[in-house]
This record gives C-alpha cells, structure tokens and sequence, in this order.
C-alpha cells in the first residue's frame, strides 16, 4: 500500500489526526518539499512527533526514477508532501505509476494553499479562474534576461471574464522562494513592455506564511504592494478580477485595502 499524505500549510502539527495514524504504522517514509515547503518546522521536529525516519526524495527520485515505488508491493509506505497531496500534478503522476506497477494507493488530505487564500482574503472561491505560476527569470543562451509573459496572458484572460488568478512563485533550489515583490515587479515589467492595461492601477492581494499563527495578508494597488514588507516566505499572490461588494469590504477590513474600492463597488 502507498499512502499520500498532505501536511497542511505550516508546520509539522498540521498535519490530521489520520495522516499522523497512517505515518505511525508506515514501514517506510518519504518526503519531497520541492514542490511546496512547511516553513515553520524542519525535519527534526517532523520525524519527533511523527515518530518514524522521514526519507527526503530528490525531484529526479520524485518525477524521473521512482523506484522507491516498488516498496510499497511488501510494505506499507506513505509519500508526504506540504499542502494537500494531490493539487500537484507531479503528484498525479506517482499515482498512475503506482497503479501500473498494480500498487494500492489511497489518499489523506491536507490543508491547501487553494482554499486557505479565499478564507485569509475574504475573495469568493467559487470567482477564481485559471491560476498560474511564475518562474524566476533566466538567462537565454545569448545571455538575455528573459521573463515569461504567460501569467500576464493568463491573468488578462481571467480579468475579461471578471475572475479572479491565484499566482504561484516559484522556488528554485539555487534562486530560492520568489517573494511577492519579485513577482509584481515581473508583472508590471511586462506591463511596461505591452502597455495593454492588465496591471495599470490593479488591485493585487498578497499574502505570507499561510497557517502560522499570524499570517500576512495585504491588499493595494501594485505599484504601492510591490514595496511591501511581507516579511520570511513562503508568499503567494491574488490578483482579483470583478469584486463583489461583500469581497471589497473584505480586502479593505482583512486586509487593510484602499477605502476606495467600496467607492469603486458602490
């Protein structure tokens, strides 16, 4: 049997009581954080309370050679990821290997970054469109900086049908975790380059170590955001297409918004 476990959002105790049970009676266990991270904890505290060796996978031991999979044909394993187990696509994909190699898996959900921002924000889940990630920026093989446009596309597309985009930042093992800055100055670069008006005097939502005791949750224009202070990571970005009246009063009392957007609902 492989069993997937999400963690939740912060810390080592987030994870539900069935997820600790099934860790517990776990021959093996293993570990990626690539994907997502649990920044209130490490891995001494997680293998303390869960009371087992947690095994950390490389993303090629995740996504090229999984061969840890065939353990579980004798013994009892779990996969552990932040977050909840399956939002990742990576994720999907060890569980269609594991049905080919005729291994049983079964699923233990976990706290999601999808639904945490709604709740911390106060935007409606169901008017969340698309989402999409931003990476870091990189060097072409001429040596030119290039930054992707796809999330600006992708957040255009979600403004017109009046959506709101949940951006993801990335992390890389050497460039580290993309802050919220980071990503708004990218946008408001290709806004620059394109001038079609995606992110002129946008609202953009920002918020920083979901799940912790004392999240960070700001809302402005982005010009003004960009220069926030959010503090340690891990952040993650909205940027709010038509609000509701009730979603404006929201931004502006859970996350100290500009007073004018009730104006701009009224």
């Amino acid at each position: 049997m492989l069993t997937f476990i999400g963690l939740g959002l912060f810390d080592e105790s987030d994870i539900s009581l069935k997820g600790l049970e099934a860790i517990k009676n776990a021959e093996l266990v293993y570990a990626e954080f690539y994907t997502s991270a649990l920044k209130g904890t490490d891995l001494e505290k997680m293998e303390k309370l869960y009371g087992k060796t947690i095994k950390v996978l490389s993303r090629e031991a995740v996504e090229q050679r999984p061969d840890w999979l065939k353990e579980g044909l004798e013994k009892d394993i779990v996969f552990i990821t932040g977050g909840d187990s399956m939002v990742s696509t990576t994720h999907v994909d060890l569980r269609l290997r594991a049905k080919e190699l005729g291994l049983k898996t079964r699923i233990i959900h976990g706290a999601s970054i999808n639904s945490a921002v709604a709740g911390l924000s106060g935007l409606q889940n169901y008017h969340f469109g698309k989402s999409i990630s931003i990476p870091h920026p990189y060097r072409s093989r001429r040596g030119k900086l290039v930054i992707t446009e796809a999330p600006y596309d992708t957040i255009k597309l979600n403004s017109e049908l009046g959506l709101h985009t949940l951006v993801f930042l990335d992390i890389d093992k050497d460039k580290g975790y993309m802050t919220i800055n980071q990503a708004l100055n990218l946008l408001l670069e290709v806004e620059s380059r394109r001038g079609e008006g995606v992110m002129k005097e946008r609202i953009a939502v920002g918020i920083a170590r979901a799940g912790s005791e004392k999240p960070v949750v700001k809302a402005d224009y982005a010009e003004k955001l960009k220069d926030f202070d959010f503090g340690a990571p891990l952040h993650i970005l909205i940027i709010p297409g038509k609000l509701h009246f009730i979603e404006a009063e929201a931004l502006v009392k859970l996350a100290a918004g500009p007073e004018s957007l009730l104006q701009e609902e009224k």
